[in-house]
């Protein structure tokens, strides 16, 4: 088995031993058995070690970057630049807590299900956002409510 890398105590294997693995989980089988929630944390993590990789990358950018540029118009422009990839390095952040948090979920046997309703989030949902913790009709609902609340 080869390892990509530790992270907080987790250890990540290299991306195409995944890859590897046509798997899918499929309606027809029980929901969240081992297999799926092996799934979902496989890519879950190796989605967190990518951003982990792109914020180590920007670290170190934002750290060889530092430059005495005579031109306003150029420092201006590169100011600019660095508060773009700082924010989206935020939200990024903001998304590793995510990631961590489904994980938990994973652990405790509670991933997969609706946080609002208890009802079982769909298989399609979750491949396409694995950090989500409603059903799709429980986040619309959510979010109608939510607009109408901004909208008073």
């Amino acid at each position: 088995m080869s390892y990509l890398e530790t992270l907080e105590g987790r250890v990540i294997m290299k991306p195409e031993v995944f890859l590897a693995d046509d798997y899918r989980p499929a309606e027809d089988e029980p929901f969240m058995n081992d297999r799926q929630s092996e799934y979902f944390k496989r890519k879950l993590l190796i989605w967190k070690a990518d951003l982990m990789s792109d914020s180590k990358d920007t670290i170190e950018g934002l750290q060889d970057g530092t430059r005495n540029i005579p031109d306003i118009a150029d420092r201006a422009s590169e100011e600019t630049d660095r508060a773009l990839e700082l924010r989206t390095r935020d939200r990024q952040r903001k998304l590793v807590a995510k990631i961590d948090s489904a994980l938990r979920r994973i652990d405790e046997g509670e991933y997969g299900y609706c946080e609002k309703t208890g009802d079982p989030i769909s298989l399609r949902r979750l491949d396409a956002r694995p950090i989500a913790t409603m059903t799709l009709e429980a986040q619309e609902k959510h979010e109608r409510k939510e607009k109408v609340h901004r909208d008073e």
